[in-house]
Parts: C-alpha cells; structure tokens; sequence
C-alpha cells in the first residue's frame, strides 16, 4: 500500500461526472446539541480520479470523538458544514485508473479523518480494507477505530507482555472490549475494568477479571485490595483527577497511556465548567519527576498518526479476526434519520459495545390489518372493554467492538449522565 499520509480533508465527490448521484448525508452544521447533526440530500456527479475508489456506504461506525466534534472540542474535525465520520464499510461501485488491487464490487472498509457519514463517497483506494469474509458491514464499520487505537496502546506504547496486570476504563465501551479482546491474546495478562454494575456480566464474559463498579466503589481501592502493588498499564480516557489516580496505581516500570478527556462531556453541549475543572485536575509531570518514580506516561491521538502505521496494523487486525482472537460487539444499529438517539444512547452511556450507523433509509412499518369477525349473538355489555398492558417494542438493536473509545474515547455510563446535569433537552425535537 502506498506511504501516503491520510490527506486531512474529507472524502467527497470531485467535480465532473459520468452521471448525476443523489445520496444522504449527515452534514454538522454548527456546533452545539443534538440537533445540530442534520440530515441533507446531496446530489451530484461524483468522478473517480486516479488512485481512487467510490464506495457505496452499507454501515458507518459512531466514535465519542463524534461526540466532541459536535461540541467543537475535537481539532482535527473541520469546521462546519462537514460530514463527520472516521470509519464505514460498504460496496466499490467504481475505480480509478492505476487502482491495481480493488475491484468493483469488492466489499470493504474505509478510514478518513471525516466525511464517512453519507451513502456514497469517493476516497484514495490504499484508505480501504478488503473484509474477510463472513464479516457484516456493521462488525467492518465497528472494528477499526476501536481496535487500532486499543492495538497501538497495548502493544507499541505499553509493550504488553504475559504476567502483566492491565486496568481499562470504561470497560464496556468499542475500545474497552477491543482491549480486553486484545489482553486474552497475551498469556496470563490480568485485567481489571470499570463499569456500572448492571454491565459486569458482559465484560466478564469478554474477559474482564476483576469488574468495578466505579460509581459505588473506589476504584483504586478496589484494585489495591486485589494487588496490593498496584498494576502495569493504565488505559485512560478520562482526563483530570483519573489520570492523576492512574498515574498513583503503576508499578516501577509501569505505563499509563492517556487517550482522551471524557471527563469534559457532561452535557449536550460544551460545558467550559467541566473542561476547565478536567484540565485544572490534569496531572502534570516533569521528566525529572518521573526519573524516580521508574514509570512512563504517553499520550495516544489516532487522529495524529501517519497512514503507513495505521495500514499496517489495519491488515494486522484483519488477520486476527479471522483468526477468531477478535470480533466487534455491536450494541445497537441506528439509521442515519435516528443520529439523535444514537448519540444520546452514546452520551448517556447506556451503549455497551459499538454503536452503528446505517445510511439507508429506515423503511416505514405498515399499520397493522384490523381483525373482522362476526357480529356477537349475544346482548351487549354494558360495563367497560376489557383491557391489557400495552407492550412497548424494542429499541433498536444490533450485534457489539474498541478497542481505540479513539480514538477518541468513550462515556462510562448513563447514570454519571442523569447526576451531572438536569435534561433540560428532554422535550428535544429529533434533529433529522
């Protein structure tokens, strides 16, 4: 694949065309709530240059970095309008010249830095992955920010190894499970994962040694109370006074990797307040500092890093899930005319696993046929109809993957959501 960098505009349609497409976009047109995320058509002729690919979009995979991006703290999201969305998965509908190794119709996955969230999009072909076969469009949607950002902590920052004790926040989120998919492919790694209650099945179930629920107990009094000496890496997505208490549970040689600020979110909207008490609470460390202390602190932005390692550990991971070492867990699959409640389930921290959005249309339930039956023989009641309990549908569901919250990371849960601020929003029109 070619060394080229991931160019820091979106992918979009170029000017000229062998045929006018319209397609649905889910364009950011300011900065703030919910409904700030519109749903546009967008009609144009879309050309494929050399080196290019267009790809009909099947699945888009929705990142806290979305999340902050619509609030305006993610910098490398460019300014509205813009079509957010880091990663997809769909169908090649066209090629370029000098595209040697991707065919049309060659199932795929897509990398950009934005503009992923839309039905078609035209982008350099080295950014796509051919998908293995038996993988949905939703699992290649989920995989590869939550994965590659968990992949590149754990084993070219941290130097994962067998015998090491691991603690991950927000275990029950993409980049969470991808890491604690990731640990079980090392021997003897012991993991420990924060997460409310009501989510400690599943992560045990993935691999979770020692879940903690953080919003009861202390966490690091919980991990003390199991290794006494404390553990060897710390994954952090918080910010704030959490990096501080990660910093506090390394051993000698220990690594904490910090990825994120979710400890900013506390609403729909910027909450200076909040960003301002995370980075008051920030640690601060000197390398004097840390020369006695014999342990490490990197920083970790998959938006920051070169195409070249990114491609690599792309084909990498690719490899292992069709190993079966790793497999995305969808949360729940959301269209593109429902973004308000796929970010609001994502906000509110009632997501475990991934969350999924869908381009095409949702199509229209029809209303069910009324029952005819004959007339009753009998006199007619004079006392009320009998009545049942009215049963509510499901929310909308889908298979779970993270890995890389990214990379940006992900919420912890939705009850820290309801006790941080009053749902002012809550009578909130849907915003497509």
């Amino acid at each position: 694949m070619s060394a080229e960098p991931v160019p820091p505009e979106q992918p979009g349609p170029p000017p000229a065309a062998p045929g006018p497409l319209s397609w649905r976009a889910l364009v950011l047109t300011g900065h703030g709530g919910y409904d700030r995320v519109k749903l546009q058509v967008r009609t144009h002729s879309p050309q494929v240059g050399a080196g290019q690919v267009l790809v009909r979009v099947r699945a888009c995979g929705l990142n806290f970095a979305e999340l902050l991006g619509r609030q305006g703290l993610y910098d490398p999201l460019p300014p509205p309008p813009v079509v957010m969305g880091m990663e997809a998965s769909g169908l090649i509908e066209a090629v370029g010249e000098d595209v040697k190794e991707r065919r049309v119709g060659d199932r795929v996955i897509v990398l950009s830095r934005s503009g992923l969230w839309q039905e078609v999009v035209v982008v350099p072909a080295d950014h796509t992955f051919l998908m293995p076969g038996g993988m949905s469009f939703e699992e290649g949607a989920a995989l590869p920010i939550n994965y590659l950002t968990a992949y590149l902590m754990l084993f070219e920052l941290a130097h994962l190894r067998p015998g090491k004790k691991v603690l991950v926040h927000m275990a029950a989120g993409g980049v969470g499970i991808a890491a604690t998919q990731l640990c079980h492919m090392v021997g003897d790694v012991t993991v420990f994962g924060t997460a409310s209650a009501s989510k400690h099945e599943t992560i045990a179930e993935v691999g979770v040694a020692h879940p903690i629920d953080y919003r009861t107990k202390d966490y690091v009094e919980e991990v003390r109370k199991i290794s006494p000496e404390g553990v060897d890496i710390v994954l952090d997505p918080l910010g704030g006074a959490d990096t501080q208490k990660g910093f506090g549970l390394l051993r000698p040689l220990g690594a904490l990797v910090v990825f994120g600020a979710a400890n900013c979110v506390t609403g729909q909207k910027k909450n200076l307040l909040a960003v301002a008490r995370t980075w008051y609470h920030q640690l601060s460390v000197s390398a004097l500092k840390l020369m006695p202390t014999n342990k490490a602190v990197c920083g970790f932005h998959l938006g920051h890093l070169d195409h070249p390692l990114i491609s690599r550990t792309m084909d990498t991971l690719l490899e292992l899930y069709q190993q079966g070492h790793i497999r995305p867990r969808l949360d729940c699959c959301y269209h593109f005319e429902e973004v308000a409640e796929a970010m609001r389930r994502m906000h509110e921290r009632q997501n475990v696993g991934k969350v999924i959005l869908l381009p095409e249309a949702k199509k229209e339930e029809p209303p069910a046929p009324e029952l005819s039956g004959p007339e009753p023989s009998g006199p007619e009641s004079s006392g009320p109809e009998p009545s049942g309990p009215e049963l509510s549908g499901p929310e909308p569901s889908g298979p779970e993957p993270s890995g890389p919250e990214p990379s940006g990371p992900e919420p912890r849960d939705e009850e820290d959501a309801a006790a941080g601020e009053k749902r002012d929003e809550a009578t909130e029109e849907k915003n497509v």
